[in-house]
């Protein structure tokens, strides 16, 4: 299969939006989102052979430290996957073997990292990928409204119930403040855990510029009777899958159940539009209580040479290390009286680098 990559003014972003196993992560405005917060330059690659096209690859490039590096996707990208969109029966090994020769022939990049939701493990490994998994849960949308709810455990139906009983309202945001509410809730995510979130809230600000004209992605407030919001959360969506981003709320009104009862809209909302999968964007054992199952994606790392896949998990080390060291310190202002944020509001999510 031969890869060929195409001029971004020339690209038929309508054709690739075109195709079955499409995703929010690999569309032009989501690309944008990561070029933008990432310093990166989108590539989209034409896979080919013997004059027939087979699809398309949708990546970005960027250079940390000299290393030229091809992300589809990549860590600390808020984005799970890229990858491919193919014509049915196309081989993904084969796809995968052609970007890898792109990688480095073409590019002259000396990393890459290719994550995509419809691998198998077998493809990458036997190329000489190194294997790692996006770890998340997948709710199966195509079932009846009455059976995902009864999927949910007994104590997560009353929490909805209650919202609902309570007065609370679920809104669809649409407007420029959003994102720093959003963000204030966040913080507190990761300071219960002893962390700071691993990306700013200029990011968030970027992703509903980017995402949010097209009604690809859904904003939500949670609002309490008195029309105070509550809690908010992001959930972008494609085709045939829709993800949970990130969702906060306040410690004081965690009684009303805000962040239950907005997961069950949120549900609702990408049935009604088609979409037949909700990723649950990520590890959280707290999340099996909404009826949802395990799953992992493959995700393929190669580097041109072997020491720089060591200085990658070296990397991965220090970024943790970095997210511990900055929570306690925050921790430690707070308890002398610095951070108010901390003790007005309680958030729920995901604080995990993706």
């Amino acid at each position: 299969m031969k890869a060929s990559v195409i001029k971004l003014e020339e690209v038929n972003w309508k054709h690739l939006d075109s195709f079955e196993d499409r995703t929010v992560f690999q569309t032009r405005e989501w690309v944008g989102f990561v070029a933008e917060t990432q310093k990166a330059k989108p590539v989209i690659v034409e896979l080919s052979e013997k004059g027939r096209v087979f699809g398309y690859f949708t990546g970005l490039t960027f250079t940390r430290f000299g290393v030229k590096t091809l992300g589809s996707s990549f860590p600390g990208w808020s984005t799970p996957y890229m990858g491919f969109n193919l014509v049915p029966g196309a081989s993904r090994a084969s796809a995968l073997q052609a970007i890898e020769r792109l990688a480095w022939e073409n590019l002259k990049c000396l990393h890459m990292e290719v994550s995509d939701p419809y691998f198998s493990q077998a493809e990458g490994q036997e190329l000489g990928f190194g294997l790692e998994f996006y770890s998340s849960y997948r709710t199966d949308l195509t079932r009846p409204e009455t059976e995902l709810f009864n999927s949910m455990d007994s104590a997560c139906r009353r929490c909805v119930r209650k919202a609902e009983k309570s007065g609370v309202v679920i809104e669809e945001a649409h407007d420029n403040e959003f994102a720093s509410e959003y963000y204030q809730q966040l913080k507190d995510v990761f300071a219960k855990q002893g962390l700071v979130p691993s990306y700013s809230l200029q990011r968030v600000k970027a992703l509903v510029k980017h995402m949010e004209p097209t009604g690809r992605v859904l904003l939500l407030r949670a609002r309490d009777p008195e029309g105070k919001c509550i809690a908010s959360g992001i959930f972008p969506g494609f085709n045939q899958i829709a993800e949970f981003w990130g969702n906060a709320s306040f410690r004081s009104s965690q009684i009303l159940r805000p962040n239950e009862f907005i997961q069950w809209y949120v549900m609702r909302y990408w049935k009604q539009r088609g979409v037949r999968i909700y990723d649950w964007g990520g590890e959280g054992k707290y999340k099996e209580k909404y009826g949802c199952v395990p799953h992992r994606v493959p995700w393929f790392t190669k580097s041109r040479y072997r020491l720089l896949s060591r200085l990658r998990g070296e990397a991965r080390k220090a970024f943790v290390a970095k997210q511990k060291f900055m929570g306690r310190f925050q921790r430690q202002n707070h308890e002398q009286g610095d951070d108010s944020l901390a003790s007005s509001s309680q958030a729920s999510g995901k604080p995990q680098e993706r």
